[in-house]
């Protein structure tokens, strides 16, 4: 008897429409991730507090019309294909990121002061409408980063794998789910798709219908596996 299929999803993906630091078009994005077999992808642009190409002195709701660009354009590509993209977004707190899944755009242009609130203010707001945080690469260090947070009561899961990251730093994500008994999920962490493609992500059961059942599945702890394959992502 053959194996039940599993469907690959890279849950950590940007656009050049709605993060600064990606080279990648929307479009581009869903192109390469199609020809790779992807079932699909979510899209998780820089937030308006992080290095968000959206400039901060417009009107909300066309600030919220331009951070999405990148996410009708990959959805309108995979929508003809027939991979699956779904929105997402990653907040930023001095160089500390969470990605925030099942809120979708519209719960985002009804919300005009969520980049305004505190990093735990925000956590705490946004786990009590519904939106389910993931601690993205905890350990990652660099020059603009000026220390490392761990904040295992104020999020729901952490990023254990992601493709962009040294070994030890995914090691190190891996421990600190372990010790505090958090579920864990795996993104690549792709800016640009033509050049450093990072093969990263989750192997689930079952097909998608949104960001909300993606956070279900890894609350309840029904990710089956996380590629390239992590000790410990099963």
């Amino acid at each position: 008897m053959s194996e039940p299929r599993l469907y690959r999803y890279d849950t950590h993906v940007h656009t050049s429409e709605g993060s600064k630091c990606a080279k990648s078009s929307g479009r581009e994005v869903a192109e390469a991730y199609h020809a790779r077999g992807y079932d699909g992808i979510i899209i998780t642009d820089h937030f308006f507090n992080g290095n968000s190409t959206v400039p901060r002195d417009l009107p909300w709701r066309e600030r919220v019309e331009l951070f999405t660009a990148g996410y009708r354009a990959a959805k309108e590509y995979g929508d003809k294909v027939g991979m699956q993209v779904f929105f997402a977004w990653e907040d930023s707190s001095e160089g500390n990121d969470f990605l925030t899944y099942g809120l979708d755009e519209n719960w985002l242009a009804d919300h005009p002061f969520i980049d305004r609130l505190p990093l735990v203010d925000y956590l705490k707001y946004i786990r009590a409408e519904g939106g389910t945080i993931v601690h993205a690469h905890p350990f990652r260090q660099d020059y603009y980063i000026p220390m490392i947070r761990l904040l295992p009561d104020r999020v729901d899961a952490v990023e254990i794998l992601n493709g962009h990251r040294k070994d030890e730093e995914n090691r190190r994500a891996k421990w600190y789910a372990d010790s505090y008994g958090l579920p864990w999920t795996a993104g690549s962490d792709n800016h640009d798709v033509m050049n450093g493609f990072a093969e990263t992500g989750v192997l689930l059961d079952e097909r998608l219908n949104g960001t909300a059942h993606y956070a279900r599945l890894v609350l309840e702890r029904k990710i089956r596996g996380c590629f390239p394959h992590l000790e410990g992502c099963s």
